[in-house]
């Protein structure tokens, strides 16, 4: 365990009762000598140091140096991007494997799309270059590292106007691609295919900039014609229209207000995190109006129960049971498919089933 406090440290060894002997190293993010000499006794690093733009670029660099893997859970694409343009090269030559957005941002999608898409090519014979995908239920509250996060990406863009079209690009993770046009997802809109009004989703802006690079770090397995959106379920009918609109009001509200009020640190009580949960839709459409639909489900509060599970899955798991992926800077669901899949389930409190 490391971070910057060996008394903290100390404190969350006993706490979760981890053995006495338990290595703990201090490590701070404003001292590179402290990130090389901790990245030196590892093979691989979790890092939840957030908001990473500002205090994760120093760690990936050591882990890219040294030819550490290296796993993280974070959602700010611009900084994603300037790691990728800065260290994909090197990582190739070191052995290291860089893997970012390990926990609800994106996996759970990520691998969704990767799910469904599994089953379309039984059922179509060929992967779906339409998917849409949907957040039926969720019960969680936003974190402190999250809400430091986004404030941090809107003043980077804020400070050089030049990372608008970056933050806007839905491609903005797949440098040297461009795909077909995009799905804005940015009103209340009713789905036709679902027979359900949909609001925008907060987290898709950083989930489709992953399913995107998946898909390109995959040799494009969904095709380059790929297009893929998220949107949350409301409901039919008038109600469901209501349910859509006082949606985007209360997530605005939380934006201008709340969010700004959390502190990094800040986040649920243990009992939330344990009574929360989520249930994710994923379809796949067919040209000829076909669909085939696949569940993801998580049974913790999806910010820090299940994230915090999931990260540690794909640490294990690219460790021990795929040790041939090649360097890189990859998304987990790209690197590891199926065995990362199966972890879950068997480790990790999540499902994934396909529905009739």
């Amino acid at each position: 365990m490391a971070g910057r406090s060996p008394d903290k440290l100390a404190a969350v060894r006993d706490a979760i009762g981890a053995p006495d002997d338990t290595a703990l190293i201090v490590a701070d993010a404003g001292d590179p000598a402290s990130l090389k000499a901790m990245v030196g006794q590892t093979r691989s690093v979790i890092s939840t140091v957030g908001p990473y733009q500002r205090y994760g670029a120093g760690l990936v660099a050591a882990c890219v140096a040294d030819g550490v893997d290296y796993f993280d859970l974070c959602g700010e694409p611009l900084w994603m991007r300037q790691m990728i343009d800065a260290h994909a090269a090197s990582a190739r030559s070191t052995g290291a494997r860089i893997l970012f957005s390990c926990g609800f941002d994106s996996l759970p999608f990520e691998l969704g799309v990767f799910a469904v898409q599994e089953e379309a090519k039984k059922i179509f014979g060929a992967p779906a270059s339409r998917v849409k995908g949907r957040i039926r239920d969720m019960s969680g509250t936003l974190s402190g590292g999250t809400a430091a996060s986004t404030w941090a990406t809107f003043a980077a863009a804020a400070q050089d106007l030049s990372l608008v079209a970056l933050l806007k690009d839905p491609f903005s993770l797949t440098p040297g691609f461009e795909g077909p046009k995009q799905p804005r997802g940015n009103k209340p809109l009713f789905d036709e295919d679902l027979g359900s009004w949909t609001a925008p989703f907060v987290m898709a802006t950083i989930n489709t900039r992953n399913v995107h690079r998946s898909n390109m770090l995959l040799n494009f397995r969904y095709g380059k014609d790929f297009v893929y959106d998220e949107m949350v379920l409301t409901g039919p009918g008038e109600q469901g229209e209501a349910n859509a609109r006082q949606l985007v009001a209360a997530v605005n509200a939380e934006r201008m207000s709340g969010a700004g009020k959390l502190k990094s640190g800040d986040g649920p009580s243990k009992a939330m995190q344990e009574s929360g949960f989520y249930d994710l839709l994923f379809v796949a459409i067919a040209p000829d109006g076909r669909q085939v639909r696949a569940a993801v489900k998580g049974d913790r509060d999806p910010g820090y129960g299940s994230t915090a599970k999931m990260i540690s899955e794909c640490a294990i798991c690219l460790l021990r049971d795929a040790p041939d992926v090649p360097a890189g800077i990859w998304t987990p669901g790209a690197a590891m498919q199926h065995s990362l899949i199966k972890r879950l389930v068997d480790h990790a409190g999540l499902t994934f089933g396909v529905e009739k």
